[in-house]
């Protein structure tokens, strides 16, 4: 008598399976994850029967991309052959630079970003530069554009609205993996775009498209195809709620590297991240523009970040609350106005609202002003804004923010032409920040004439063209950038005459008495 199939579990966040429901995954500790997956009968005993183990061993062996020699057992590093390993222009200097100096041949990527953040847009105009026969790609390439969420249509009419479409171009509207892997076995193409690997699924596996199962076997099956082949796969992801690729992790681990496009929706501006990277540097950074033509590179994203005058140059004066700061992103030094608002508040708890900046972040930073420099801001709202909706992760930026909400807090601005680097301490000391005197010359660049920079780091920033302000602490800060040292000043009363303002006639916006 066969035995009952018998349900199991697994975590939609890492994939870990289990026999019994569980609230909280034993393996990644995300809570509420646990679905049922379909009950699967165990294959009948006997000798010629095979258990869902050793078919999965079976379809691994047959995908598997090692070479012939490899049958013949371990054998000396130094004689691998890497001369069939190079790179793919893709004709876009700000993708070339995230990937690391272009497409590795033979490696899978994952490109993941919020819903209309122009990921299908960037893939599809990589594709066309691609498939061009000449510009700075070099020969035409064939490349295959597998949409499975659109239809041939709708890529066209995107197509056309970023250039003239090359011949080498291909599409191919299909979801299911096998008919995939067969169309790119018969054009066989030297770069492919999958949008998006969770409508892709394989028809012998139970489960719909998006799955734990269903990602990771699909995922492996395109890592081996693009190993065997040297074909260039890029996958497109989606995202959840807090940013990350939706889906088991084991997807992040398997593929070569993993980008991020990011960006405000209701900005220009989009900048795409390296968060892993096996053939270039991590965290290096890409920044667009959105055009009605597609994506165009920023020649100068420094400058594109700075707010200026009508003539465009960086040099103006610095408003109260305005702060600049210097973050390296990769190799890249970026040059970003960092804007900070704080005022009284009018309720129980204060608010401390956050763009483009780690609300945790700012809340040490807050407690330090607070402790160290003697800034009340307890009953106060902290507002900060990095602009151009860029996302400032580095710790060599604290020493900005610190001044800026300083600034919006004295209603004193900085020194113009100047700005700001160093990580803050819980002890308020300025700590060093990396590549210092590649910061400097990138202000120097843009008209900046002083840093602030920890004391410790003063030599380093001999020879950058900059004039440099050591710093040992965060009050020494205020009281260099600042013009005046720093001290809690009460709020005016309300209704109280402005310093400055004329005085109130007399009798003037008083009620008349009124007689009985």
């Amino acid at each position: 008598m066969a035995k009952a199939a018998k349900p199991h579990f697994f975590c939609t966040a890492c994939g870990n399976e289990a026999a019994r429901w569980f609230g909280r995954c034993p393996s990644c500790g995300a809570w509420n994850t646990a679905s049922e997956a379909p009950a699967v009968a165990p294959a009948a005993s006997g000798a010629g029967a095979k258990g869902g183990r050793a078919q999965a061993r079976e379809r691994t062996s047959r995908a598997r991309w090692a070479p012939a020699s490899a049958a013949a057992g371990p054998r000396p590093l130094a004689a691998v052959e890497v001369s069939g390993l190079g790179r793919l222009g893709t004709g876009m200097r700000e993708l070339d630079r995230v990937l690391g100096g272009g497409l590795a041949t033979g490696s899978l990527l994952l490109v993941g970003g919020d819903p209309g953040i122009g990921k299908s847009t960037l893939l599809l105009q990589m594709a066309i530069a691609l498939a061009r026969p000449a510009g700075a790609t070099g020969p035409a390439r064939r490349v295959l554009y597998v949409a499975g969420e659109e239809s041939e249509e709708q890529v066209r009419m995107r197509a056309t609205r970023l250039g003239a479409i090359p011949e080498a171009l291909l599409i191919l509207c299909e979801t299911d993996l096998e008919a995939v892997l067969e169309a790119a076995a018969q054009v066989k193409p030297e770069v492919m775009v999958v949008d998006s690997i969770q409508t892709i699924a394989r028809s012998d596996l139970e489960g719909s498209p998006g799955t734990v199962t269903q990602m990771r076997e699909c995922g492996l099956a395109l890592l081996h195809y693009a190993k065997a082949t040297r074909t260039s796969v890029l996958l497109v992801g989606h995202v959840t709620k807090d940013g990350t690729v939706a889906g088991p992790r084991v997807l992040e681990h398997m593929v070569d590297a993993v980008l991020y496009l990011e960006g405000e929706r209701y900005q220009h501006y989009r900048v795409l991240r390296a968060a892993k990277n096996r053939f270039g540097a991590t965290h290096e950074l890409g920044v667009f523009e959105m055009t009605d033509r597609g994506l165009a590179e920023v020649a100068n994203p420094s400058a594109a970040f700075l707010s200026g005058p009508a003539d465009g140059s960086t040099a103006r004066p610095v408003a109260p609350g305005a702060a600049v700061v210097a973050s390296l992103e990769g190799s890249r030094p970026l040059l970003v106005e960092v804007q900070a608002l704080v005022s009284t508040s009018f309720y129980g708890t204060p608010q401390r609202v956050t763009s483009g900046f780690d609300g945790r972040r700012l809340a040490v930073l807050l407690a330090v002003l607070e402790r160290r420099v003697g800034l009340r801001l307890g009953r106060h709202d902290v507002f900060v804004s990095v602009t151009g909706g860029l996302t400032l992760e580095e710790p060599g930026t604290d020493l900005g923010v610190a001044l800026a909400v300083a600034s919006s807090f004295k209603s004193r601005p900085l020194l113009e032409r100047t700005l700001a680097v160093g990580e803050v301490s819980l002890s308020g000391e300025l700590r060093r920040v990396p590549r210092l005197d590649l910061r400097l010359r990138e202000a120097a660049h843009l008209g900046f004439v002083r840093a602030g920079v920890p004391r410790v780091q003063r030599e380093e920033g001999a020879g950058t063209g900059i004039e440099v302000v050591p710093l040992s602490s965060l009050r020494e800060a205020f009281e260099t950038l600042l013009r005046a040292r720093v001290e809690a000043e009460p709020e005016p009363a309300l209704g109280a005459r402005p310093e400055g303002a004329p005085a109130r006639p007399p009798g003037a916006g008083t009620a008349p008495s009124r007689s009985r």
